[in-house]
């Protein structure tokens, strides 16, 4: 069956987006996944403190700060943000509040959030990312992410309100030689 529209909201849309732009960087599946998952949190997160439902973060004593923490620790640029990651056993992750993203957690939250869909959206979003080159594909994943993301009305009512994901619009972007 293929979807042409999905009924969700925009978190696990940039979840996937950003994880399926970090595996054509270059990312392994299970790296890109803990990217893409720490990328749509930080972006959660800044747009709750836009809307007022999150305070702003403070250093609480005996936390170090980002200056003092462990070396093994390094960013991923990714679709314009830094990303927090470090090398771990099975690969490289992305982290959050010092602790590794699991891939498997997100595999399972985006297959939550998109249910029998979710095929066809990846399928959707690789072949979009497939007709970009790496470098050029990293500057524009988030201007190309703002075309086809779900609408959802500005504002607190809609925080977390789902909207329609068009499929054909990110299919048709993948056919534009202007994105």
């Amino acid at each position: 069956m293929t979807h042409q529209i999905v009924l969700v909201n925009r978190a696990p849309v940039l979840t996937l987006w950003a994880s399926v732009v970090a595996e054509r960087l270059g990312f392994d599946h299970e790296a890109a996944l803990s990217l893409g998952k720490t990328l749509a949190g930080l972006n959660a997160q800044a747009k709750g403190r836009h809307l007022g439902i999150y305070k702003p973060a403070q250093r609480m004593e005996g936390n170090p700060s980002k200056r003092d923490r462990p070396r093994e620790e390094f960013q991923v640029e990714l679709l314009g943000r830094s990303i927090p990651a470090k090398h771990i056993d099975k690969g490289i992750r992305s982290v959050a509040k010092d602790k590794p993203i699991d891939p498997q957690s997100v595999e399972k939250y985006l297959r939550e959030k998109f249910g029998p869909a979710l095929e066809d959206v990846q399928r959707a979003m690789r072949g979009l990312a497939q007709t970009i080159e790496p470098k050029e594909l990293n500057d524009k994943a988030f201007s190309l992410y703002e075309r086809f993301r779900p609408h959802i009305p500005e504002g607190l009512r809609s925080w977390g309100a789902k909207g329609e994901l068009n499929l054909k619009l990110i299919r048709d972007l993948a056919e534009r030689t202007d994105k």
